[in-house]
């Protein structure tokens, strides 16, 4: 079997989650062809700290490090610094996994430059759903793509567009409406919060056509979104809840999972859908 080494952009609640699950002697022994190599985070030291108990605790480097070190780059890094390990995976011809799909969205000239440096930029699921049925009916015509994300106030709190609209949704009674338009606006005005909105509209007929509507909603518990379809092949409306991270409650924890799938399917000699 071909060894392929990963370098992890971003120690937060995801990379960490990630880095430890591929740790030797881990969660039912690591992904067999997969070796952790190197991790980044603006800490070095807490990043330090938090492989703890790691059987393999690799070094901390720089972001743009990460390239030079591994086969594969998986950035789970603030949206703010998505470009510095970014543009040094793809200019390295390295498989890139992005988490930060809305940022993707805003360097999408990266995509051309991958075919020029034969890199490969790989979006997963993260907290989405369907995205196979998705992209084959992309193959055909898609009519319309719409999501409707609802998300507890405090998975929300300190987003852009709230702040920049003077939204407060602070001790809310009932669901409020906090952004309606499209994915690629979304992704500007939440870039912490809707990457789903991204690789939905990067998977169907792009950020400009689908639609999104993000709720703050103090009655849900987890990260709830409904997608509906209509295309010439197929018509569908699906609905995931996602159980919010602990330590981020922007995230869901089925996101750093959603990674070691991807990270599976690139070394495994079987693989099902995405």
């Amino acid at each position: 079997m071909v060894e392929l080494t990963v370098g992890i952009g971003g120690f937060g609640a995801i990379g960490a989650t990630v880095a430890r699950a591929l740790d030797a002697g881990a969660l039912k022994g690591g992904i067999p062809g997969i070796r952790l190599v190197a991790v980044s985070a603006r800490n070095h030291d807490g990043a330090r700290a938090r492989m703890t108990g790691m059987a393999n605790p690799p070094p901390v480097v720089g972001l743009a490090d990460l390239a030079s070190l591994a086969d594969v780059v998986v950035e789970c890094a603030p949206a703010a610094v998505f470009a510095e390990v970014a543009v040094a995976a793809v200019e390295a011809g390295k498989i890139f996994i992005p988490l930060s799909c809305g940022a993707l969205l805003q360097h999408f000239q990266l995509v051309a430059r991958a075919a020029e440096t034969g890199a490969r930029i790989i979006v997963p699921t993260g907290a989405l759903l369907g995205l196979d049925a998705v992209r084959a009916a992309a193959e055909g015509s898609i009519h319309s793509v719409h999501m409707m994300t609802r998300k507890p106030p405090n998975g929300l709190a300190g987003a852009p567009h709230l702040i920049e609209n003077g939204i407060n949704i602070e001790n809310l009674r009932a669901p409020k409406l906090v952004f309606e338009g499209t994915a690629r606006d979304a992704a500007k005005a939440f870039p912490a919060n809707v990457n789903v909105a991204a690789a939905l509209s990067l998977a169907g007929n792009g950020p400009d056509n689908t639609t999104i509507e993000i709720w703050a909603d103090p009655g849900v518990s987890r990260n709830t979104h409904t997608i509906k379809l209509d295309s010439d092949a197929t018509r569908f409306e699906m609905t995931i809840e996602g159980i919010p991270s602990p330590e981020n409650p922007a995230t869901g924890l089925l996101t750093p999972l959603s990674v070691l799938a991807t990270l599976r399917g690139l070394v495994s000699p079987l693989k099902v859908g995405t």
